[in-house]
């Protein structure tokens, strides 16, 4: 298990070096001069080198490497261009708001659906299998911003039962992070973008799980668990469903690092003040610090989970890390 920890760091740690080597260049090839949504006409020469020289964009690029990697690495990701402030306190406000609205929809569907999928391997062949992968497809298929406007105008606008947009009910203060989510004001504006998230991704365990059940209950164990006289419900939740959740929890780890850049369609849908409608406007307004730190942070948040993901499957089967220490 050390060689397989081992190996495993350094790979992380060679895979991210690559990914930021790669969003740096590539951030130059696209954006040559990031400084341009800076300088506005009649700016004198003087002003415009003065404003390179504040960003460092006056020396070579192989320079402006080596004191992007020095920066990052102190934890100095830049000043956005549009807020005038930090990048570093912007990405995490905004990736707390993400993962406040998130976090509980992963939740939710990581909960439900592996269990609606052990329901269908159970009632296989009968109308509730049909029924379940029907909706589970619709609901994987329907694009979000459609199912978020739908849920807007039913329950916001017909109903009017729900808030359609942001965190909490302008105006409001909070003085930190814990007293803006901890209202039921909060909740009420969490509810609808919540259920939406939830909705798109319920199906894609419910589906896997129900896959890998149907090559699980095929199994001898399965077989024995009967034999010894245990209930259906006992075989398939507490040792079928247990031996079918390794995909699961894979999958789980990939769609958790994919939310910290927040669903970029639902937060704008919504309004929600997340990372990943933070990374749309810095594109939009050519914010270059702030687009490129938000990529790099959820990248590297992406690497860590699967990472931890690794260390699970290793811990659960042992064959795994022994087939990864030997390759």
């Amino acid at each position: 298990m050390r060689s397989y920890l081992a190996a495993r760091i350094a790979q992380l740690v060679l895979t991210f070096f690559v990914i930021l080597t790669l969003v740096f260049f590539l951030f130059r090839l696209g954006l040559p001069d990031p400084t341009s949504a800076l300088i506005t006409e009649g700016l004198s020469q003087e002003d415009i080198q003065r404003t390179r020289e504040r960003f460092g964009l006056d020396l070579p690029v192989w320079q402006q490497y080596f004191v992007f990697l020095g920066n990052l690495f102190t934890g100095e990701l830049g000043t956005s261009f549009h807020y005038r402030a930090p990048v570093g306190f912007i990405v995490v406000d905004r990736l707390l708001n993400t993962l406040a609205m998130m976090l509980p929809a992963i939740l939710l569907a990581y909960t439900l659906g592996p269990a609606l999928g052990v329901q269908l391997t159970w009632k296989r062949g009968r109308g509730i299998e049909r029924g379940g992968i029907t909706l589970g497809l619709i609901l994987r298929s329907a694009p979000v911003f459609w199912t978020g406007m739908l849920a807007i105008f039913v329950f916001g606008v017909g109903l009017g039962i729900l808030p359609t947009s942001g965190m909490r009910t302008l105006p409001y203060e909070a003085s930190g992070f814990f007293d803006k989510i901890l209202t039921l004001d909060f909740l009420r504006h969490l509810i609808l973008p919540m259920l939406v998230v939830a909705a798109y991704y319920i199906a894609l365990p419910m589906l896997i799980m129900r896959n890998t059940m149907l090559e699980v209950i095929g199994d001898d164990f399965i077989e024995f668990c009967r034999a010894r006289g245990f209930s259906e419900a006992r075989t398939m939740y507490r040792h079928a469903a247990r031996n079918a959740l390794l995909p699961v929890v894979t999958q789980a780890a990939v769609t958790t690092g994919l939310a910290v850049g927040g669903q970029i369609v639902v937060e704008v849908v919504f309004s929600w003040p997340g990372l990943g409608r933070e990374m749309f406007q810095a594109v939009q307004t050519s914010d270059y610090p702030m687009a490129q730190a938000t990529f790099i942070f959820m990248a590297g948040m992406i690497l860590v989970l699967n990472f931890l993901v690794d260390l699970v499957y290793g811990r659960l089967d042992p064959r795994v890390a022994d087939a990864s220490v030997r390759s």
